[in-house]
């Protein structure tokens, strides 16, 4: 009978395992972030300093799992010829994210240097530009919470921010960055705009402190890391020496691309393969418009002719043309020095490895919104350039045969009202949201009925 795994068993099976000091507080505990920030985290070359507290986002599940095993899971890496199994133990302590006096209590400390966030866009609970939404009740409970100075726990991202960053101006203790990981373009000032905003509106003084004090780095996070299934966990772990209640499984590719100030300092995340530079919007673009974009094409168009995940969509001779009309358009406006073609090939490899089951249903979520920053600037800068952009049409054709929407013209300028003024975008959307779609929502293609 194998140990369950924790930090002795870890140790008496020869490996690494003494926590590292508290220096990172996680806002998000999910697969993604133990895949990516956790990860570069536990292989950077001074990792012995930098402990990750991370906090649970909606559901405490993850911490559950997680306590028993003094934060430490196997990341199983998935590749097309097979598993490599890692021992991460990075994340040395694991709260609910309703632990509010915990949150406190850490970033009061002035060895806490950094705070990282994993959400989904709508997570944010922000506009497109990073202005409030104050329709979004919760947001506005919180908020309104915080400025009387009741008892009421926040629940949103932004609301225990700032109950974090009010303890640590109160303790006097120094600056430090934040660090968003997700798929929102120029994150960091979307989220510094969020936080002033909201800061400005519960206590003028916090507001002003942030704005000194506090840096929103920039970044472009890209691992493909699907949502878990326990049965599958299992089995990958069946040569492991421990017994894992909450292993991640993930892609072998892995990219994190980092623009910003740490005024506390950071680990030493480039010896893991972190890039820092200057200008992080072009390596923006290309993950959003490239990978993003195609996903949530795969995801609607492939659902609607009746597909399950990216490697099963992508044996659709039907999706791949969509794929590569969408990524011919995304590459005509990125530097030459991205090598769009290159990363192309590259993606083609990763969403065909059949052993990394990322789920069309999972990706479809928030498609609204994702179409927003994933293909509306791709089709907005076609048509600037006198193209119509068919790529971007089959992608939003798709959504619309998701809303079922009776009006393409009004769902359209609910996206881009530049989209929506372009007759010939309009009809080329239309072209394919009245094409008939595959009988009974079978896959159609030769390849994909081969299977």
């Amino acid at each position: 009978m194998r140990p369950p795994m924790t930090r002795d068993a870890l140790a008496a099976a020869g490996l690494p395992a003494a926590p590292a000091p508290v220096r990172i507080v996680h806002l998000g505990l999910g697969a993604f972030h133990r895949a990516h920030q956790a990860w570069y985290t536990a292989r950077a070359g001074d990792a012995a300093e930098w402990g990750i507290a991370a906090f649970t986002g909606r559901s405490p599940d993850a911490a559950v799992a997680l306590e028993p095993q003094d934060g430490t899971f196997t990341l199983v890496v998935r590749d097309a010829d097979g598993d490599r199994i890692e021992a991460v133990t990075s994340i040395v302590e694991v709260l609910d994210g309703a632990a509010l006096d915990r949150l406190r209590a850490l970033l009061a400390r002035p060895e806490v240097a950094i705070v990282t966030t994993t959400v989904t866009e709508r997570g944010y609970r922000l506009r497109w530009n990073g202005s409030l939404d104050l329709d979004d009740v919760a947001l506005e409970a919180d908020l309104a919470a915080i400025a009387r100075g009741g008892t009421n726990a926040p629940t949103t991202l932004i609301g225990r921010l700032l109950v974090g960053l009010a303890a640590r101006r109160d303790a006097d203790a120094g600056p430090l960055a934040v660090v968003p990981c997700d798929n929102v373009p120029g994150n960091g000032p979307f989220l510094e705009r969020g936080v002033l905003e909201a800061a400005a509106r519960v206590d003028a003084r916090l507001r002003d402190w942030i704005a000194r004090s506090v840096s929103f780095v920039s970044t472009s996070v890209d691992r493909i890391t699907p949502r878990l299934d326990p049965a599958e966990a299992q089995r990958a772990l069946a040569a492991a020496p421990w017994e894992d209640r909450a292993p991640v499984i993930t892609e072998a590719h892995s990219d994190w691309v980092l623009s910003g100030t740490f005024p506390g300092g950071r680990p030493r995340w480039e010896d893991a393969g972190a890039r820092f530079v200057d200008d992080i919007e072009p390596w923006e673009r290309r993950k959003l418009w490239m990978l993003n974009g195609a996903h949530t094409l795969l995801a609607l168009a492939g659902s609607h002719r009746g597909h399950r995940t990216v490697a099963d969509a992508m044996d659709d001779d039907a999706l791949v043309a969509m794929v590569d009309a969408l990524w011919l358009e995304a590459s005509r406006h990125l530097e030459a020095e991205l090598d769009a073609e290159g990363y192309a090939e590259r993606l083609r490899a990763r969403f065909r490895n059949p052993r990394v089951e990322h789920l069309l249903a999972q990706i479809a979520q928030d498609s609204t919104a994702k179409l927003r920053l994933r293909i509306v600037p791709i089709a907005e800068a076609e048509l600037a350039a006198g193209r119509v952009a068919t790529g971007c049409a089959s992608a939003i054709a798709h959504w619309l045969e998701r809303e079922r929407t009776v009006d393409d013209v009004t769902a359209i300028a609910s996206l881009s009202e530049e989209l929506a003024a372009s007759a010939a975008f309009v009809d080329a959307v239309r072209a394919q949201h009245t094409a008939p779609s595959a009988d009974a929502g079978e896959p159609s293609s030769p390849r994909s009925a081969a299977r």
